[in-house]
């Protein structure tokens, strides 16, 4: 049966680069990051919102074509609205394949240190430059808080979400921690 694994977290927590380190390991699954996507559509830089909303409905179609072929998708996004989590599971148990929610938290503090760390000093992502712009516009740390808090609610909704601790730098002990969960 297919899987689609949805990682959850704060921005900067460590979901992209969980999801690359598994689809590295597990020839096959595709790593659907709405986040790269996005940047794929024209003038994503000017609306970035209204590019997020362009390419949600096509990350959905490719992911249920993906998992109705018998095959696992991994989904690195940060999903706080729980009407917008509800589509994807759907996507994923209409079709009959299994949903895994794995959400990775650190403190609220150091989940905004971590964000203002990522990329270092040279940006691998462009579209980690346009979120840091997008938070600084809507509050800064707030926002990142706030963000923090949103995903704390929403877990007292989604008693089947795992939470995994993503402390800063422990990138092997939380993959390793990850793995264990899906199984």
């Amino acid at each position: 049966m297919s899987r689609l694994i949805h990682l959850n977290g704060p921005p900067g927590i460590g979901k992209s680069t969980l999801a690359r380190r598994f689809v590295a390991e597990h020839p096959g699954v595709l790593n659907c990051d709405i986040d790269a996507l996005r940047t794929l559509i024209g003038g994503w830089e000017r609306d970035s919102g209204e590019a997020g909303a362009l390419i949600r409905p096509a990350a959905l179609a490719m992911i249920e074509a993906y998992l109705a072929n018998g095959h696992d998708v991994v989904l690195p996004q940060m999903l706080v609205d729980p009407t917008e989590l509800a589509r994807f599971e759907a996507c994923a148990v209409g079709i009959g394949a299994q949903f895994f929610e794995r959400v990775l938290m650190d403190t609220p503090a150091a989940s905004v240190t971590r964000f203002h760390s990522r990329g270092g000093s040279a940006s691998e992502d462009p579209w980690h430059d346009q979120v840091r712009a997008i938070v600084a516009a809507n509050g800064g740390d707030s926002v990142l808080t706030g963000y923090h808090a949103a995903l704390e609610r929403l877990l007292s909704e989604r008693p089947d979400a795992v939470v995994i601790m993503s402390a800063d730098g422990a990138v092997e002990e939380t993959y390793c921690s990850f793995i264990e969960s899906l199984t």
